[in-house]
C-alpha cells in the first residue's frame, strides 16, 4: 500500500496494492496494523454505504463535538470526486479543500480526519460509496457547509444544471457564516 500525503496536513490518499490475474483481482481494503503504522490511528466503529446516480452531490458534512468523525472512504462501483474542506480553527490551511477521484478501477481510499467537512459528486452512471467512521452517527451533531459556497469555489465536475442535491444540503451556511465547533 502506498500512502500519499496531500497539501493539507492529515488528509491522506491510500493506494492499496491490487493483485490482478485472469480470475479478476484481490485487494486488502483495511488492515488495522498497516494503517496504524502509516499514521492512521482511528478505531473504526461504523461502516456506511450509499448508492447514487450521476450528478448527485452530497455534502459538505461533518459532525460536531463530542461526536466528531474521521472517515476512510472508497468507491467500489463507478467513480466519484471526493472533497474534504479543512475547517480546523487555527489551521494554516483553514478553508482550503482537496479533491481526489475515487473509483472501482483505481481502488483509492481517502482518509479524512476530524475537523474536515466532507462531500462527493458522482461522475459515473451510478456509484457505490463506502465510509468507515471512527464514531457513530448522531443526527443532533449534524453540521454542514453550503456545497456551492463561492468563497470555496469547488469544482464538483458536474454541471450545475445536472446536479442532484438534497434539500438539506441547500440550507447549510457559508463557511464564513459557520458557527465553527473546531
Amino acid at each position: 500500500m502506498e500512502i500519499i500525503k496531500t497539501p493539507i496536513e492529515g488528509l491522506l490518499v491510500i493506494e492499496p496494492q491490487v493483485f490482478k490475474d485472469a480470475r479478476g483481482y484481490f485487494v486488502e481494503t483495511y488492515n488495522e496494523e498497516r494503517y496504524r503504522a502509516a499514521g492512521i490511528d482511528a478505531q473504526f466503529v461504523q461502516d456506511n454505504q450509499s448508492c447514487s446516480s450521476y450528478g448527485v452531490v452530497r455534502g459538505l458534512h461533518f459532525q460536531r463535538p463530542p461526536y466528531t468523525q474521521s472517515k476512510l472512504v472508497t468507491c467500489t462501483v463507478g467513480r466519484v470526486l471526493d472533497i474534504a474542506v479543512d475547517i480546523r480553527n487555527g489551521s494554516k490551511t483553514y478553508g482550503q479543500w482537496f479533491a481526489v477521484e475515487l473509483s472501482a478501477e483505481n481502488h483509492r481510499q481517502f482518509f479524512i480526519p476530524k475537523g474536515f467537512a466532507h462531500g462527493f459528486s458522482v461522475l459515473s452512471e451510478t456509484a457505490i460509496f463506502n465510509y468507515k467512521c471512527d464514531n457513530l452517527y448522531h443526527p443532533e451533531a449534524d453540521g454542514g457547509i453550503l456545497l456551492n459556497d463561492p468563497d470555496l469555489a469547488i469544482d464538483w465536475q458536474v454541471p450545475e444544471a445536472k446536479r442532484i442535491i438534497s434539500e438539506k444540503d441547500t440550507k447549510h451556511p457559508l463557511l464564513k457564516e459557520l458557527d465553527n465547533p473546531f
